[in-house]
Order: structure tokens, then C-alpha cells, then sequence
């Protein structure tokens, strides 16, 4: 019992923000150890800079950077490019919660659905993401370049923004 509070309030510190060009060697390093085909320092730093429909977040705990997300915004929909979390962090739900405020900040964005590919072996993610409201689209033959597996594509209905967020003064 004193563990789970103790993670639930390790849980409460996490911080959510804006990714920053500076954070790329950080995100480097979760992405190397997360991914079989990681993206590289010049891709990171594109998508920051120069990629006007990208959005990227960081998830810290006690300042140090465990995991970060990004989407593509494009018309009405969220396209999730990636989603990490270093590995002695996963298995306390911080990976559900990093995918829930990507998922909020897409429906701040004005993003109507979110989208995403899995790999077709990746259980673990794809009930996380059944979990979160996602379904199966189909899938996407040879997908990944470094095993030619197929990705399952998966989406999901987002709600309004306002709908997650109480009004000011507003009584529930």
C-alpha cells in the first residue's frame, strides 16, 4: 500500500511542457532506447523548427526529462508521430498519462480525431491505446523498414476542448 502512494504521489510531480530545441539530446536519448529504428538529432530539430503542424511535449519528473510525445496537427485531425518513456519508468500508467495530455493538447488544437500506427507485435500499446478509446482501422503491410512488420493503424474520436474542462464558474 505505501507503494502505490508513493508512486501516486511521484505521479502527481510530473510535469507536462512544450519540447524545446534544447531537450533534443534528452529526447535522444529515450528514443535510442525505446525504438529499434530511432529518429535522429536533424529530424528532431526539423520538426521543431521547421514542421509548422508539429507539436511536441516533454513529461519531467523533478526536472529531469522521462518521456516526451508528438502529433502532427493537420485540418481536423491528430496524427501521433511518437510516444516514449525511458524504460524504468514504464509500468506505473505514466505512459497512459503522457498519451492524455497528448490527447488534450490535440483537442485544444481543435483536432477532431487522433490517429496512429502500431506495431502489429506491440500488445502492450495497442491495449493502452484500446484503453484510451482508440480502434482498430486496418493495417499497413510492411510498415516498418527495419523488419517490414505490419502497423496496425488505430483511431480515435477526440472530444471538444471545452467538454474537458470545466467552465469558470460553473457549478458541478
Amino acid at each position: 500500500m505505501a507503494e502505490a502512494d508513493a508512486a501516486r504521489e511521484q505521479s502527481d510531480r510530473l510535469v507536462f511542457r512544450l519540447m524545446k530545441v534544447e531537450d533534443i539530446p534528452d529526447i535522444l536519448i529515450i528514443e535510442r532506447e525505446a525504438f529499434t529504428m530511432p529518429w535522429t538529432e536533424e529530424a528532431f530539430r526539423n520538426e521543431l523548427t521547421h514542421n509548422h503542424f508539429a507539436k511536441y511535449m516533454v513529461m519531467e519528473l523533478e526536472g529531469r526529462i522521462i518521456g516526451y510525445a508528438g502529433l502532427w496537427a493537420i485540418v481536423d485531425e491528430a496524427h501521433v508521430t511518437n510516444i516514449a518513456l525511458l524504460g524504468k519508468y514504464r509500468g506505473r500508467k505514466w505512459g497512459e498519462r503522457l498519451l492524455e495530455e497528448l490527447m488534450k493538447t490535440a483537442s485544444y488544437l481543435g483536432m477532431k480525431s487522433i490517429t496512429l500506427e502500431v506495431r502489429v507485435s506491440n500488445e502492450v500499446a495497442q491495449n493502452l491505446y484500446r484503453k484510451k478509446g482508440f480502434r482498430s482501422a486496418g493495417t499497413r503491410k510492411g510498415y516498418y523498414s527495419d523488419n517490414r512488420e505490419d502497423a496496425l493503424i488505430m483511431w480515435a474520436d477526440l472530444p471538444a476542448y471545452a467538454e474537458d474542462s470545466v467552465m469558470e464558474g460553473s457549478v458541478e
